[in-house]
């Protein structure tokens, strides 16, 4: 009997296991990086992901493969985002405090130009169709960058623009801006706003995520904690969700037909996608209280979360396996 019973425990934590839509693989210290993480950026190809360590000043470089920092880009201003653009093999920083985008060398991390946007530059996204960098900042703009790295334009928004998502066949970038509420839809060609949707009573609207393909749109909110699913076409909620609390970071599976959704409460809430319409909650992991952002890379299939450092817990990047 006691054999028996030692057997069904195993299997039954074994099919536990298994029945969980991420497993840990690994985690990556850096005991040097002090205070808030925000956003990641990824090489595929040279199997880096840069982490801004915006409470550090610095953004880490670190090597997948060996699972180990590679390199420290300091003397920076509170960065908040981070992209990689392999087209060039540049990496671009938005720093919060003084307002500038910096551009490095993606192989000698040497600065290269600095772009200054005045106040609080924050997300970064590429249009690799365009080749063009996009970087919210601000009281309420999106600038624009070149491939040779200067000032191309900006579009106008009533607030600072957190998360923004662009569309692959369309000029269409929908944009959070929890300052007002709304989701904005701008026009990247014409260099203007053509439609606004409400969050209705749902407030602090900061993370984002698309999924082109069905035509919609994950905004998460925090006031309350609500996974909002918007139809691009109409702009009408087709379901609101209870969502992971103090979230940051929301990304889209497709392969899985996934929503991984990151919060500082410290979980991650996995939601899958029945049909375009229908959405359920599928399983909670439990974190560490303030790892509220990551990177979902579906080319390298993993999703990297940044933990903060905690009490003796030292910061550390988590990288789970679907």
């Amino acid at each position: 009997m006691r054999l028996f019973l030692v057997l069904f425990a195993f299997v039954a934590a074994a099919l536990g296991q298994a029945a969980q839509p991420l497993r840990l693989e690994k985690t990556i210290e850096l005991p040097e990086v002090q205070g808030r993480i925000d956003h990641l950026s990824v090489d595929v190809k040279g199997q880096r992901l840069f982490v801004s360590a915006l409470g550090n000043n610095t953004v880490e470089v670190i090597d997948l493969k060996a699972a180990k920092r590679l390199k420290t880009i300091g003397g920076l201003r509170e960065p908040q985002g981070v992209l990689y653009v392999p087209a060039t093999d540049r990496l671009y920083v938005a720093n919060a405090k003084d307002g500038s985008v910096q551009v490095f060398d993606g192989s000698s991390y040497a600065l290269i130009k600095t772009l200054d946007y005045g106040d609080d530059a924050d997300n970064l996204r590429y249009d690799a169709g365009r080749k063009r960098i996009y970087v919210g900042y601000g009281g309420g703009a999106l600038g624009e960058i070149d491939e040779e790295n200067n000032k191309a334009g900006e579009i106008k928004l009533d607030a600072h623009p957190e998360s923004f998502q662009l569309e692959k066949d369309s000029p269409r970038i929908y944009v959070n801006l929890p300052g007002s509420r709304k989701v904005a839809v701008l026009d990247r060609e014409k260099r203007a706003v053509i439609a606004t949707w409400s969050t209705g009573i749902a407030l602090s609207n900061y993370p984002m995520a698309l999924d082109q393909a069905s035509h919609r749109l994950f905004v998460i909110t925090r006031l309350p904690a609500r996974l909002l699913v918007f139809d691009t076409n109409s702009g009408q909620v087709v379901q609101r969700l209870t969502a992971v609390g103090d979230c940051d970071d929301v990304f889209y599976d497709q392969t899985r037909k996934r929503i991984y959704t990151i919060g500082g409460e410290g979980s991650i809430y996995v939601f899958e996608q029945q049909d375009a319409d229908h959405y359920k909650e599928s399983a909670r992991l439990t974190t560490v209280p303030g790892a509220r952002t990551g990177f979902f890379s579906p080319e390298l299939d993993r999703l990297f979360l940044a933990v903060r450092r905690h009490g003796d817990q030292v910061a550390a990047i988590r990288v789970y396996a679907p």
